[in-house]
């Protein structure tokens, strides 16, 4: 049975690719970390590693003891989660060192080369998993109306924008109004801090960075998605075909059809003119 790395952050992510890889026939040899990768993943993987953030010389020597050559990131660290759990071993101290700054990108490329040097390569992500990544189209009942869609076409701009410049990969539009930029907080506390301020009918767009390294960093949605939307009454939800995970797919589909909302995935800013 061919055997495959996992490094293990947040949310089902995680779980959704090691039940995928099992499919396939694939080993799984985990590494997860302390307070952010769900429990569940122990149930799954007969030998998990617990970590603490910043372990990155424990996670390597876990991974050459099975003999491991590539591996997978699924799932992301939150910020707090970061700050909370940080212990780096010497290894990690000497890859944060030698990093120009702090930023997500740049510290997800400096482990991705770390473990090349060590001859583990890092692999995409949505290995297994390319019936949860949308083309371009609408994936629900509901079709935005000629207003969202204008919407939609100025948030992909604007989120591609602060994209280039590391902030976030969200925004909240309302006829033509940002009512909110993801920032450290998240996709979720964006979509909330908008519909707050902006009332029912918001338009969320999410798409991937212009620099984003995709093999350790797509994108992701799912029905926690959906449900965050419906708390303050949002209208449709934007990613990027191609570019995104749908986690759940079907149920997340569903949901949003549940809820009468509009799920659209288009690949640029012209997409998606009727």
């Amino acid at each position: 049975m061919p055997r495959l790395g996992l490094i293990a952050g947040n949310g089902r992510f995680p779980l959704i690719f090691t039940a995928a890889a099992h499919a396939e026939g694939v080993e799984i040899v985990a590494v997860a970390h302390e307070g952010e990768t769900p429990n569940e993943i122990a149930s799954l993987i007969p030998a998990v590693t617990w970590i603490h953030v910043g372990e990155l010389g424990k996670m390597i020597e876990t991974f050459q003891r099975a003999g491991i050559t590539q591996a997978v990131m699924a799932g992301g660290i939150s910020k707090a989660g970061a700050l909370a759990h940080f212990q780096p071993d010497a290894r990690g101290l000497a890859v944060i060192s030698r990093l120009p700054n702090l930023k997500d990108d740049v510290i997800l490329r400096g482990v991705a080369q770390e473990l090349e040097s060590e001859g583990i390569a890092i692999v995409e992500s949505t290995r297994f998993l390319s019936s949860l990544v949308p083309r371009d189209g609408t994936l629900t009942t509901t079709e935005p109306n000629a207003q969202q869609w204008d919407d939609i076409r100025f948030g992909f701009t604007v989120a591609k924008e602060i994209g280039h410049w590391d902030i976030g990969q969200s925004v909240v539009v309302k006829r033509g109004t940002v009512l909110a930029v993801e920032g450290v907080e998240g996709t979720n506390a964006a979509i909330r801090r908008g519909g707050t301020l902006g009332g029912a009918g918001t338009v969320i767009v999410k798409v991937s960075k212009p620099q984003q390294d995709l093999r350790f960093d797509v994108p992701v949605v799912g029905p926690e998605t959906i449900a965050v939307m419906q708390e303050v009454n949002a209208a449709v939800l934007a990613v990027e075909s191609g570019k995104t995970l749908m986690l759940d797919k079907s149920l997340f589909v569903q949901a949003a059809n549940a809820a009468g909302m509009g799920v659209v995935a288009l690949s640029k800013v012209t997409a998606g003119v009727r």
